[in-house]
């Protein structure tokens, strides 16, 4: 089972709408998951095998030294985070 962490600046709206759009797509994939999310700062401390972020957060992620970084443009673009997930399976 893999550890997905939805990010965003304050880890309120942003990153729970992401978080229910990965988890739609995560069990369309039959992709076995534990799927959570938090701000930009908790996430220097976390780990997670995968995290989802819009590009200007997954910039900052990548500079932390995070890896295995889903960026978004349009963190409503369920196709791209489909996409990008299947990389990761």
């Amino acid at each position: 089972m893999k550890k997905i962490l939805v990010v965003c600046g304050n880890g309120l709206g942003t990153s729970l709408m992401m978080e229910m759009a990965v988890k739609e797509v995560a069990k369309k994939l039959g992709l076995e998951a534990e799927i959570d999310h938090e701000d930009l700062s908790s996430a220097a401390s976390s780990k997670a095998d995968i995290w989802v972020a819009a590009t200007d957060v997954a910039t900052q992620l990548e500079e932390a030294g995070k890896e295995n970084i889903i960026k978004l443009v349009n963190i409503f673009d369920k196709a791209s985070i489909e996409a990008q997930l299947k990389t990761f399976m």
